[in-house]
């Protein structure tokens, strides 16, 4: 399975971010998954491919070629296969469509934009891939607080909330993905409130 993950590219991530999500990294990996991300070498992205490598795991990078001479330095360097891509959207689309599942790791406003337009999809019928956020140390409660807080106030239909699993555990990320039903997600568009 091809598991894109979203996540943070900052260098000056804090500590137990990293190893969680190398962690989960190196479990996805072993169990024989490989990896779709944007290329960063720093950060939870990093992280992600750290992980994924020292599990055995392919990685492949995708990410605009106008990077290049930009920004160089923070691309990781062991990827198995590097796409570029002539726009930020082209990269976005392309780890979309190569992803079978997509996992949330911490991050900032990139990161929550990447999770919220496949989570629109999903509600749209576009995709029934799996999505997971990986809750470490707690980061997404709020944003579990803010879509609950949609549902209470009729922004958001309840069953959209069932699109999601939020876990603080990659082992059950990892078996989540494995046993993942997307025909469970068969269900009329027309019922959502938008």
């Amino acid at each position: 399975m091809n598991v894109c993950i979203f996540g943070a590219s900052s260098s000056i991530t804090k500590e137990h971010y990293i190893r969680s999500v190398e962690e989960l990294g190196r479990i996805l990996a072993e169990r024989g998954h490989a990896l779709i991300f944007g290329a960063g070498g720093a950060g939870l992205m990093g992280a992600a491919a750290r992980g994924f490598k020292a599990g055995g795991g392919r990685v492949t990078g995708i990410v605009p070629d106008f990077f290049i001479n930009e920004v160089q330095a923070v691309l990781f360097d062991g990827c198995d296969e590097m796409i570029y891509t002539r726009t930020m959207a082209e990269r976005k689309t392309l780890m979309e469509d190569k992803a079978d599942a997509f996992i949330t790791v911490p991050g900032g406003i990139g990161t929550l934009e990447e999770f919220f337009e496949a989570l629109t999809l999903k509600q749209l019928g576009r995709h029934r891939k799996a999505m997971v956020i990986y809750n470490v140390n707690g980061y997404f409660d709020k944003l579990k607080e803010l879509l609950d807080g949609a549902v209470a106030e009729g922004f958001l239909n309840a069953h959209c909330l069932d699109f999601v699993l939020i876990a603080d555990d990659a082992e059950q990320i990892a078996d989540y993905l494995e046993n993942y039903d997307p025909s469970v997600f068969d269900l009329e568009i027309s019922g959502y409130r938008y």
